[in-house]
């Protein structure tokens, strides 16, 4: 077998790793932006309280970050109950659990990318834009919303290559089910747990370092040209 020769099971774990991390990267985006805008907007303890939890992903085990997960959205759990009994839905070993798990973890990345952007705008621009009488809602669509496009977009690819590399919070609330929640990193797992199949984990890690490195160089691609467009620099 040649280095990129892959079975049916491991092209099905790539394109599901796809799959979660941007539907992940998209359901976070919108809350992302509110996250940063709070952060910079809110006062020493709102922001302090915010940071914990906006970044314990960061500084958690992802199977920490699993477990709470699989507490609060696992079928007794308190929100996973409740989705259950009420709407039949159900997160725990399913695609969707997964990306929750996805969209959990790189979240904090997203958000930081953000307000990095955000601290970065010349606040002269909304005061100037609010002393002419636009409204708080228009200046943020306006003003703020156009200048944070370069982080936006940075954060956005940077937590769709970190949704293409989780493993911990995903095994750990969705387990490792094939073409269910077997995305490309328990793949490597599976292969490295099963007799003779070093090659194959091989493969997928060269796969899906490739993938990363790609994603990285795309973020600050589109970071810098983003920025360009808007700053004219």
């Amino acid at each position: 077998m040649t280095l990129f020769q892959f079975g049916e099971a491991e092209l099905a774990a790539l394109l599901l790793s796809l799959k979660i991390a941007v539907i992940a990267s998209l359901l976070s985006l919108p809350i992302a932006i509110g996250a940063a805008w709070l952060l910079d907007r809110l006062g020493w303890f709102g922001r302090s309280v915010l940071n914990v939890i906006v970044y314990a992903p960061l500084v958690l085990p992802a199977v920490v970050i699993g477990y709470l997960l699989l507490l609060i959205f696992g079928v007794r759990g308190p929100v996973g109950s409740w989705l259950n009994d009420v709407f039949g839905v159900r997160l725990v070993f399913t695609t969707a659990g997964a990306v929750l798990a996805a969209a959990v973890m790189s979240f904090p990345l997203m958000v930081r990318a953000m307000r990095l952007s955000l601290e970065a705008i010349d606040p002269g621009l909304q005061f100037a834009a609010r002393t002419l009488g636009a409204s708080r809602l228009d200046v943020f669509f306006t003003i703020t919303l156009p200048l944070m496009l370069p982080g936006i977009l940075a954060g956005f690819v940077m937590a769709y290559a970190a949704g293409l590399g989780e493993f911990g919070a995903t095994i750990t609330f969705a387990s490792n089910v094939a073409g269910e929640t077997r995305t490309l990193p328990l793949a490597i797992y599976t292969a490295i747990q099963t007799p003779g199949g070093d090659a194959l984990a091989t493969r997928l890690v060269v796969l899906s370092s490739l993938l990363a490195l790609v994603a990285l160089a795309l973020s600050e691609y589109v970071e810098q040209r983003t920025r360009a467009m808007v700053f004219g620099r």
